[in-house]
């Protein structure tokens, strides 16, 4: 049985995203290479920042997944991260919206990389 899940998202600069990602977790990576970094999200969930597997990653090229913060608090709770978030300049993709399953916003990193921000189940 698998002990934990790694989300792997790849980035032009480990340290620069380990830092950009640090800010909004509010943490400081649990393990740290010069181009392996991670984050440990809790029981079983890890953030891995890996660059150097692809050369000269693009925000404009489109991303078909997505990492996803889910956060609890409810609406009050998101919509506060949605305005810190934007106050510290991150790229908006989508604002808050009821996508079904709550109150749900979208993000971008520095390398285009999608990080959903959604109420937790």
């Amino acid at each position: 049985m698998t002990k934990s899940v790694v989300s792997i998202v790849y980035v032009n600069d480990a340290p620069a995203a380990a830092r950009f990602y640090g800010d909004l977790l509010g943490m400081s990576p649990s393990f740290e290479t010069s181009g392996y970094i991670t984050f440990d999200l809790g029981p079983g969930a890890d953030l891995g920042l890996w660059s150097g597997q692809f050369e000269d990653l693009s925000p404009d090229v489109p991303r078909t997944s997505e990492v996803c913060l889910a956060i609890d608090g409810g609406p009050d709770e998101l919509n506060a991260t949605f305005e810190q978030w934007n106050s510290k300049g991150v790229t908006i993709l989508c604002e808050p919206h009821d996508a079904g399953f709550g109150l749900t916003f979208l993000a971008a990193d520095p390398d285009g990389n999608r990080i959903r921000v959604a109420p937790q189940d």
